[in-house]
């Protein structure tokens, strides 16, 4: 995967985690881990259940004081190469079914790097302002956090 695979409804992070991809793509994985970084702080992940094989379940439940519950349709696991990429989207439902609505697909790399993991996340959505829309939600500055969280927690295993 390269920058040339990005297109105008994709939004990309990238962050250097001190940690080894395959520790970092069990923080994906693991619904435990999941719980203790993915939503910004002082965010919570009161639920979380991964099934990391294509079709496999994704859905990740958050709570804020300010914004209460946020809770989407249960996703659909597209990619999970231990240790190397993991990809779901909004778009499918477990096995692979048609959800009603989608947002967008993350698809994650984790590549070894200087003693840890370049984390590498494409958000692709369905139409330019769909992504212009989660870039102005904080697409970069929550992941971000997200991201940081997930450095330090997989940096700890």
């Amino acid at each position: 995967m390269t920058d040339d695979d990005l297109g105008p409804t994709d939004l990309l992070l990238e962050r250097h985690l001190p940690a080894a991809p395959e520790t970092v793509y069990r923080c994906w994985t693991e619904p435990d881990l999941i719980r203790r970084f993915f939503a910004p702080a002082p965010g919570r992940v009161p639920e979380a259940l991964v099934e990391p094989w294509p079709g496999g379940i994704f859905h990740v439940v958050m709570e804020f004081d300010e914004h209460g519950r946020m809770e989407g349709a249960p996703g659909c696991v597209l990619i999970a190469e231990p240790g190397r990429r993991f990809a779901w989207t909004d778009a499918l439902g477990p096995r692979f079914r048609p959800n009603p609505e989608s947002f967008f697909s993350a698809d994650i790399t984790f590549t070894a790097q200087d003693g840890g993991c370049l984390y590498r996340v494409i958000a692709r959505h369905g139409t330019e302002e769909a992504a212009q829309r989660h870039e102005t939600m904080g697409f970069s500055e929550g992941w971000g956090v997200v991201a940081d969280q997930l450095g330090r927690l997989a940096a700890s295993l």
